[in-house]
């Protein structure tokens, strides 16, 4: 399922999980313009397909889910404010406009961009001895509005700040007291655990799951809703997969869920 994607980026399927893996293991999984391309242009390729149900987003290897950036090609990428713009830019935003549940998968270290990833995942299942930090203080850039944002709605003001102010490392422990994980589980057991939940996800009718996505997400923006979102909750009544779920609840059995 690779296509036109960089070898720095995979993607496989299982069923109705599919799985994107960040593929730089001597690197740790550090992201270069290449690779951040390709980790948007694969997201943007799963939300369009009906057939995905959940996505698994991991780094290749044990070591690492990501340490952030490739600080290699700053000098000639990222060398002055014109040059960061286009740097941003280029990462896309097929991760976060990705309609489909995305479940992390995170062991060892996940450091600066990587981390940075999280907020635009929906669940984040990390090994006890996984490491966390954004060190940009430590390199003397600064992260943007948006970005910032993002990990201020994902975790409070104040530890927002203190990993942005303090730019160390934290734990495992750490980060499932904060918010930034949702679960932390024996290293020897991530890789099952976040399967296990991608299994219970995809099990479910994935109409339901896009449109809770939505909703939770809109639900983050201030602004009233209108008439026609307050409406479009109703819609599943409409749905081939309402009549599945409702009839295999009558009669005690499992439901196959079509999607439709």
């Amino acid at each position: 399922m690779t296509g036109n994607l960089p070898e720095s980026i995979l993607v496989e399927r299982r069923g109705f999980i599919a799985t994107v893996t960040i593929n730089r293991p001597k690197k740790l999984n550090a992201i270069d313009t290449v690779t951040a391309r390709g980790l948007s242009d694969a997201f943007d390729m799963l939300s369009a397909d009906d057939t995905v149900r959940v996505v698994v987003l991991r780094g290749a290897g044990e070591r690492a889910f990501g340490v952030g950036a490739d600080i290699s090609e700053f000098s000639e990428r990222r060398d002055n404010p014109e040059q960061a713009s286009e740097y941003e830019a280029a990462w896309g935003e097929g991760l976060a406009n990705c309609r489909h549940p995305v479940i992390a998968m995170i062991r060892g270290y996940c450091i600066g961009g990587s981390l940075g990833l999280l907020p635009d995942t929906d669940l984040r299942i990390a090994g006890e001895s996984a490491r966390f930090a954004i060190p940009a203080g430590r390199l003397g850039i600064t992260y943007g509005h948006d970005d910032i944002d993002k990990l201020k709605r994902l975790i409070s003001h104040a530890h927002a700040l203190e990993i942005l102010l303090e730019a160390s490392q934290f734990s495992a422990a750490r980060a499932l007291e904060i918010g930034l994980v949702n679960r932390v589980v024996a290293d020897d057991e991530v890789e099952e655990e976040t399967y296990a939940c991608a299994e219970r996800i995809a099990a479910n009718a994935p109409l339901s799951a896009r449109w809770h996505k939505k909703f939770a997400r809109r639900l983050l923006d201030p602004a009233p809703l209108t008439d026609e979102e307050r409406r479009e909750p109703m819609a599943c009544f409409a749905t081939e997969d309402y009549a599945i779920g409702r009839e295999a609840f009558a009669t005690r059995k499992e439901p196959q869920f079509r999607g439709r």
